[in-house]
């Protein structure tokens, strides 16, 4: 029994496992660093300065967070586009949906990221705490709000800050009655400083609270409760967005044996690059020198040598450079394959038609599936800010990602060209599909290139078209 309201599930620690992983090859080679011996293990007798040496050398290769950034950028290809059930309040809603000034797409963009490289993500429909005009107690005006400003807006909580949850089962279905999530608020110190205070969020269905650790009268810590609160919703409007789901509120980073190799790959660099700085530096051998004669080595002096001595540098030579080497190269393609398509070599065996649709498939139809489950709980937001707007419905969003197969555009595009030159594609099919690959801005519309394309003098028509 606890009520230490910081108290984390053990599911909760399962995950973090997998999240002390993935976070630091988020944060690119410094958080790497950071993570020192957890990731990058000391070697046996290593001494600690020469570890640190070692260590503020190794940079890493960026596969994991380049992988989930294209893949985003592939779902996020095409705007997200409104369904025309959603009503004029919640659509000026979309405009700033975080009241940070993100609009919805932009907001939407950075938790399908989280969501991605974590494996779930948490999104809370939030309407700011209002106090009643007056110094008595009584229900909140429409003028209270209107004087606030007051509108629902999403807030997104990461993983790594929940602590932990509670449900029932009601007919099969699970139904949130209490979350528990970290979180940090700014608030003034003095004259001009600022504080970042740390405090636990507890909501359940019709109220919250926050808790704030403090020293009891014994010098103990403890969390004690700071602040509460009521909520209009008899339910806590909450959204959890899942790319590879395991159990409720539970899931592990659909990227994760690419991690694994990225991890690998981080620590056979920093063994490949520490070689190089041995293998760089020769070492000069002197054979058959008493210990106690003194000889001057210099690019400016002769050395002499006594009779039957022998001095000349040793050098590596190179075998377990090259095995190295070679050692790297093998796991960028085996991270290629886990799912960084981006880390693609030019020179490549050539796949017959089948075997590139098969890899498709198998690539982006999870992507697809992740897509759809973005759309549901944007849906999900938008109806959880109809109720607290008063409104019957928040309606439908549709998000268009490219997930079309095309693993060499350097192929598909010339035989575009050739079939528009035969006649056998149409100028504003050419145009739409060299868009999609981005070669053409999207912003560009096809009417206003034709035009641009009509007004242009013969002659450069003509050049244009013999290159």
């Amino acid at each position: 029994m606890s009520d230490d309201p910081s108290k984390t599930l053990p599911a909760v620690e399962a995950m973090r496992e997998d999240w002390a992983i993935v976070d630091p090859l988020m944060g690119g080679t410094r958080a790497m660093r950071e993570a020192g011996e957890a990731l990058l293990p000391k070697w046996p007798k290593e001494e600690g300065k020469t570890y640190q040496d070692r260590l503020k050398l190794s940079t890493l290769f960026p596969a994991y967070s380049e992988t989930v950034k294209n893949s985003t950028g592939r779902v996020f290809a095409e705007p997200i586009v409104l369904g025309k059930d959603v009503p004029v309040p919640i659509q000026d809603l979309t405009e700033d949906f975080d009241r940070q000034g993100n609009n919805l797409q932009v907001w939407a963009k950075s938790y399908f990221s989280q969501a991605l490289s974590h494996g779930l993500c948490h999104a809370l429909a939030e309407y700011p705490n209002i106090k009643p005009s007056g110094d008595t107690e009584q229900l909140v005006t429409q003028a209270d709000a209107q004087a606030v400003k007051a509108r629902p807006y999403a807030i997104m909580i990461r993983p790594q800050q929940v602590l932990g949850w509670r449900a029932t089962n009601e007919g099969g279905e699970h139904v949130l009655t209490q979350f528990r999530y970290i979180e940090s608020v700014e608030e003034d110190d003095g004259l001009f400083g600022a504080k970042c205070v740390t405090q636990i969020r507890v909501l359940v269905p019709g109220a919250w609270a926050t808790y704030r650790e403090q020293i009891d009268s014994n010098g103990a810590k403890a969390w004690v409760m700071h602040d509460q609160g009521s909520t209009s919703l008899s339910h806590i409007p909450l959204s959890t967005l899942y790319t590879d789901r395991t159990g409720y509120m539970t899931a592990k980073p659909p990227l994760l044996e690419l991690a694994h190799l990225n991890v690998k790959h981080w620590q056979s660099q920093s063994d490949q690059d520490n070689i190089l700085h041995i293998a760089r530096v020769p070492m000069l051998a002197v054979i058959g020198l008493d210990e106690t004669e003194v000889i001057v080595v210099g690019a400016g002096s002769a050395t002499r040598l006594p009779k039957d001595c022998d001095m000349k540098w040793v050098e590596h030579t190179g075998k377990s450079i090259d095995a190295g080497r070679t050692s790297l190269q093998d796991l960028e393609d085996q991270m290629r394959v886990a799912g960084a398509k981006l880390l693609q070599r030019d020179k490549q065996a050539v796949k017959t038609a089948t075997q590139a649709e098969d890899e498709a498939a198998q690539e982006m139809s999870p992507l697809q599936t992740m897509a759809g489950n973005l759309e549901d709980s944007l849906d999900q937001l938008l109806q959880f800010f109809a109720e607290l707007s008063g409104v019957p419905e928040g309606g439908h969003v549709e998000v268009n990602g490219n997930f079309d197969i095309d693993f060499a555009p350097e192929t598909t595009l010339p035989l575009l060209l050739n079939m528009a030159v035969a006649g056998k594609l149409s100028d504003e099919t050419l145009f739409t599909e060299f868009q999609r690959r981005n070669v053409v801005s999207g912003d560009r519309k096809w009417e206003e290139e034709k035009d641009k394309i009509a007004a242009q003098p013969k002659a450069q028509v003509a050049t244009l078209t013999e290159k």
